[in-house]
Formats: structure tokens, C-alpha cells, sequence
């Protein structure tokens, strides 16, 4: 029997639902895609579950999530799952590749270790109190009314999240939205309010602000503006609108241009709450 890729099963394979995700706003739920003695697991969300958004248009949050993913695979940066669009057991919706993390059950790892008092890569910490390694954003309050400082590492794999960000114009970069994986890899989920043509960008990734764009990440980034100008431009336009497309465009020819990384310049550059 030939085995299959993770992707064939998640494209092929008959999908079931393990339980639903309770602290997503729009309809989310866990899965198993499965062909044969294969197995994968997955997130699934119906377009049908998709809670109507003001600035978005109904409907298409599962097809800006295959359009990141799609964005991310052109830079070659492996930040966002394998993400792929199919019917499911509520209708079409988007399908991503479950990211496996340290103490997750589903990796079938043993329990993460008690908290060794580091921060996380994205943390909110006793105000003033920024660690070595770590960058301070913003200073706020927790739900008990005390002052809090947001940080995160200073670390390359946020970087390139930063400016992925950036191009995709990503309007809800969370903390919970920033994964470690198994294999130390740095993954990013949620994407359904990306893509738009207006400027929307809302991250807790703005450590870097003003500082200017690495010389490795603007080849990936030329070279994303090359495959743009050919098929990727018409495999995003089955998601997102050509006016999206063009805005996408422009802005990693902007990035080409002046590639220096933007400073916050409206009134809400975070999303809240920012985990």
C-alpha cells in the first residue's frame, strides 16, 4: 500500500470531528482526516460557522486563510500550516494542518514541564520588567486592574512573522495566535481577517518598528513579488478580490522600496484582547 502525504489526507481523506474549539469566535473544531490506516489531524472551520464581520465581507475568512497560506509558501517561510479549502462535515470551509506543541495530548507527548518562570514569546509581565532577550510594546492592565508591560522575544522567527504581518496586512496578530511547534518551529494560525486592501495591520509583533527589513528576507520577498507578476496572482484571486491582490502587491513593492519595518500610526494598532 502507498503511503500517502500528510497533505493527500488532508485533501482525500474522510474527515471527523474530535471536538469543537470553544474559545475560537467563529465555528472551529478539531478533526481527524483519515485515508486507509492514516491519520491526520486538523483544524476545521465552515464558512457557514463564520461570524459576520463589519469591515470584512460575509463569508470569506476561510479564503483569506488558503490565501495566507498560500502568501507564506511563496516566501518559503513555513509559517502558516498546510491550509487547503474542502467540504467537510458542515459544508465547505477551511482545513489546516493541526500544529503539534510541546505537552499537547495529541502529540503524544508527556505533560509539559511546570512553568520554569520563562516568558513565552509573547507575554504580559510586571510592569517595567523586561527581561534580557525581550522586547517591551506597550504598557496596559490585566483584568485585575494591575500595570502590566506587553513584550515579546527578540527573537528571528517573530521577525519573520513581523513582516509576513506586514504583507499580508494581518489585522488580528494575537499571542494566542503564535505557536511553537514540536520541532521548534514557530507557526502562525488565524488568518481569516487578512488580505484586505485597506490598512488594517494590528500585531503584538511591533518590536521592530523603524528598524530596517534583513537582506535574506528581502530576497524572499522579491522573489514573492516575482511569482506574484505570474499563477500566484491568479490562484489568490480565487479567495480574495483583484483589488486585494493589487493592494497586496503594493505593499511588498513598498517593502522593496523603503524596506524598513512600519511604526503604529492609528489608534487601535493592537488587537484586543491581544492573547
Amino acid at each position: 500500500m502507498n503511503r500517502r502525504s500528510e497533505e493527500q489526507v488532508l485533501t482525500d481523506g474522510d474527515l471527523s470531528v474530535i471536538g469543537r474549539i470553544r474559545s475560537a469566535s467563529n465555528a472551529t473544531f478539531l478533526c481527524a482526516a483519515t485515508v486507509d490506516e492514516q491519520q491526520v489531524h486538523c483544524v476545521y472551520k465552515p464558512i457557514a460557522g463564520e461570524a459576520p464581520l463589519w469591515d470584512f465581507p460575509d463569508g470569506t475568512l476561510a479564503g483569506r486563510e488558503r490565501a495566507a497560506y498560500l502568501v507564506s509558501a511563496a516566501l518559503g517561510w513555513d509559517i502558516v500550516p498546510h491550509t487547503i479549502i474542502r467540504v467537510g462535515p458542515a459544508g465547505p470551509g477551511m482545513v489546516q494542518r493541526w500544529v503539534d506543541q510541546p505537552g499537547d495530548a495529541l502529540a503524544g507527548d508527556a505533560p509539559a514541564d511546570e512553568d520554569c518562570g520563562e516568558p513565552d514569546l509573547v507575554d504580559l509581565l510586571p510592569a517595567g520588567q523586561v527581561p534580557p532577550g525581550y522586547l517591551g510594546i506597550l504598557q496596559a492592565y490585566d483584568y485585575a486592574g494591575d500595570p502590566v508591560t506587553l513584550v515579546h522575544a527578540d527573537d528571528d522567527r517573530l521577525r519573520r512573522m513581523a513582516i509576513f504581518d506586514v504583507l499580508i496586512n494581518n489585522a488580528d496578530r494575537k499571542g494566542g495566535h503564535i505557536l511553537v511547534s514540536t520541532d521548534g518551529r514557530v507557526r502562525g494560525v488565524d488568518h481569516g481577517v487578512s488580505l484586505h486592501a485597506e490598512d488594517k495591520l494590528r500585531t503584538v509583533l511591533w518590536g521592530w518598528a523603524g528598524k530596517p527589513v534583513d537582506d535574506d528576507a528581502l530576497a524572499d520577498i522579491a522573489t514573492l513579488d516575482g511569482k506574484l507578476a505570474g499563477d500566484l496572482a491568479d490562484q489568490l484571486g480565487e479567495h480574495i478580490t483583484g483589488a486585494e491582490v493589487a493592494a497586496l502587491r503594493a505593499r511588498v513593492a513598498a517593502l522593496l522600496d523603503h524596506p524598513v519595518m512600519p511604526a503604529p500610526d492609528r489608534r487601535r494598532p493592537i488587537p484586543w484582547p491581544a492573547f
